[in-house]
């Protein structure tokens, strides 16, 4: 089996994608459409307007793969994703407006591939970490 390109798929998350129709075909070249992410599914349009999302909120963005992991349809990846907080950063807390400080994110996804393309994302992603990091959030002194 050929080994998952990780490189291929973290680009489509970082770098400008193509106008019109051809952003939708990048993203189904790498994923079903639609995929399942965190339960959800989610169509190769929605997938193209998350990505442009994320890579407003990161100016001079910069990706670094921490740890792939593959056991069959099976991938693992841990990986960061940091650059200058930009844009609008939308997190399970709800948006956090562009800071101009340095943003770092901790991600790991687990990817279940069928027929070569990502048909399950399971992801997690420090947020906490960084919205500690932009002053979005503070941790109340113990005790």
């Amino acid at each position: 089996m050929m080994a998952f390109d990780v490189d291929r798929l973290l680009r489509l998350w970082t770098d400008p994608l193509p106008d019109g129709p051809a952003a939708e075909d990048a993203f189904r070249a790498v994923y079903t459409d639609p995929v399942t992410v965190n339960g959800a599914g989610l169509t190769a349009a929605d997938l193209a307007a998350r990505a442009r999302a994320v890579q407003a909120t990161f100016a001079d963005a910069e990706r670094e793969v921490v740890s792939v992991v593959e056991d069959g349809d099976r991938v693992a990846v841990a990986f960061r994703m940091r650059g200058r907080h930009v844009g609008t950063l939308h997190t399970a807390a709800g948006p956090v407006a562009a800071t101009g400080r340095h943003l770092e994110l901790r991600v790991i996804d687990v990817l279940t591939l069928r027929a070569g393309r990502i048909g399950e994302v399971f992801m997690v992603a420090d947020e906490l970490g960084a919205l500690a990091a932009v002053g979005a959030v503070h941790l109340a002194p113990a005790g």
